[in-house]
């Protein structure tokens, strides 16, 4: 593949579609070109697209065996090879929740080390406008927004985490358990004293006096907001000698947006998010208390309590009443809050198949647009979102605006006019406000 637009600083991997999204969202509002494409993008489409600062890949390597990362992660390592572009960056979760038989990030490094010139990896341990904090190895997470922090195998949702519960704070200790044998740390006191000196102990660190070997990975502690710049200006001066693989959630393209020169007025220039000129319609398919809450606060809406159980075992009949039932409501101007998880269940059923249930999400996302086309839809929970997006018509999303936590409003690009320009809101199950629910239809503004 020959690009015919100069090859992009950064490519990135999201690892399901509401983290790529916040990294999309984390690129734009720096002033940085960018595009999330929803599957990886031919010469075509890439010529289409134009020139891009940061080019994004969605996926769902989070939900998948390592031999399914492997498959999945394949082109985008061609793809970067083939871009010329200087930083491969694979989007965690903020939270690292990861296990090794399902969303490995040490097998998404195997997959993808080769891609690159540098022999080690960069790990970015925290997202301090998130919530999350890495002090020493060992990270922190903020329950919901503006919530109490709590180490990570203590936090009251991640360390339950239906898929991926978080038994490790030390994210050495973590990764070590997913192939990742040597990591070390850089500690967060060392970035608050400049680039130069985190330069100068990174050096030390991939340089260590004989007999000592060179680590396969460092792991940067992030305590807050700050010493991202000192560790973006550290990565980008050694992935312009040599290509380089990162690891981390939006922290990772957040450090680099100084290096890379952004734009001086981008955090003045903020779009917001305007009123809806249609119903809205939000499938609320995450879990978390989080989700509940903000489901709670949704006051605009008619809410449509799913059959999860008869989802997740794929009964059509089930889909195709469901569908019937929002869509009519849409048709009638209402606004639809579809949820899977009835306010009654204080915790999620163990006899449901998440991800069987995140697919039935998908399918009648599908069915209700199908029946009537919207302007705005919003997906809460990180699977629901991979598996509903992937459901539609549609090769990228776009930024909007931001709504606030983690969570951002994008533009459907499609080849379906039903569906292009079409805006959508992805969030995790602990992103968002209270009122997030409320800002897609009454906006921000």
């Amino acid at each position: 593949m020959t690009p015919a637009n100069p090859a992009p600083a950064v490519v990135y991997y999201g690892d399901d579609f509401t983290g790529a999204t916040d990294t999309l969202g984390t690129a734009a509002r720096a002033g940085l070109r960018a595009l999330l494409f929803l599957e990886t993008p031919d010469a075509a489409r890439l010529e289409r697209a134009g020139p891009l600062d940061v080019l994004g890949i969605a996926g769902a390597a989070r939900a998948m065996t390592p031999g399914e990362m492997q498959a999945e992660l394949a082109p985008v390592a061609a793809l970067f090879r083939a871009l010329g572009a200087r930083v491969l960056h694979y989007k965690t979760c903020s939270t690292f929740d990861s296990a090794p038989h399902i969303g490995s990030i040490g097998a998404a490094v195997r997959a993808l080390r080769g891609a690159v010139e540098q022999p080690w990896t960069a790990i970015v341990g925290g997202q301090p406008n998130l919530g999350r904090h890495c002090l020493f190895g060992n990270l922190f997470a903020a329950a919901g927004a503006g919530g109490e922090v709590f180490r990570i195998d203590r936090h009251p949702t991640m360390s339950r985490h239906p898929v991926t519960p978080m038994h490790e704070a030390d994210l050495r200790l973590l990764l070590a358990g997913q192939g990742l044998a040597d990591v070390r740390s850089i500690p967060f006191t060392v970035a608050s004293k400049g680039g130069d000196a985190l330069g100068e102990a990174l050096h030390g660190t991939l340089h260590p006096p004989s007999p000592a070997t060179p680590p396969e990975a460092v792991l940067f502690d992030v305590a807050d907001a700050a010493q991202l710049a000192a560790i973006g200006e550290v990565l980008w001066a050694h992935a312009l000698r040599d290509t380089l693989l990162a690891v981390g959630p939006s922290s990772v393209v957040d450090a680099l947006a100084t290096a890379l020169g952004t734009r001086a007025d981008a955090a003045t220039t903020q779009p917001v998010v305007t009123p809806a000129t249609g119903p809205v319609l939000v499938l609320a398919g995450s879990l978390s208390p989080v989700t509940a809450r903000q489901v709670a606060a949704a006051r605009s809406f008619d809410v449509v309590w799913l059959d999860a159980p008869k989802l997740a075992l794929q009964d059509a009949s089930t889909l195709e009443r469901h569908a019937l039932d929002i869509a009519q409501a849409l048709a009638r101007g209402r606004n639809v809050l579809a949820c899977t998880r009835p306010p009654e269940q204080a915790s999620p059923s163990p006899d449901v198949d998440a991800q069987a249930l995140a697919r039935a999400g998908g399918e009648l996302l599908v069915r209700v647009l199908a029946q009537t086309p919207l302007r705005r839809v919003g997906v809460a929970g990180g699977d629901t979102s991979s598996h509903g997006v992937q459901a539609l018509d549609a090769w990228g999303l776009s930024y909007v605006a931001d709504m606030g936590a983690g969570a951002s409003l994008c533009r459907v690009h499609s080849d379906d006019a039903r569906l292009d320009g079409m805006e959508i809101m992805l969030k995790g199950g602990q992103m968002g406000t209270e009122d997030v629910f409320e800002r897609l239809v009454h906006g921000t503004d």
